[in-house]
């Protein structure tokens, strides 16, 4: 999988995994030059609470289109140390 956004990768990995119907990335497949930390949290009720970064690209910012969980619940234990993407970023099959 492969995930871009204004024409630069940002994370590449065939080792995802697919929590409702977003693929989480390994934090080591994704390229932490394209990321700052946002301030922005939510909570989900069996996942815990999300934290997100900025997406950085040519020195355009999409805000908060990628998130994390750094202490997910039990239930969400698989996600721990990835992360996903939205707002724009394309996530789609190198295949």
């Amino acid at each position: 999988m492969k995930a871009t956004w204004n024409n630069a990768v940002i994370a590449e990995s065939s080792e995802t995994v697919v929590v409702e119907g977003n693929h989480y990335f390994p934090a080591e497949a994704v390229k932490k030059e394209y990321l700052q930390p946002s301030s922005k949290h939510t909570h989900c009720p069996w996942k815990g609470e999300a934290s997100y970064y900025n997406v950085v690209v040519n020195g355009e910012k999409n805000l908060d289109a990628a998130w994390y969980y750094p202490e997910p619940k039990e239930a969400a234990a698989e996600i721990k140390n990835r992360i996903a993407f939205w707002h724009g970023v394309k996530v789609e099959n190198e295949g």
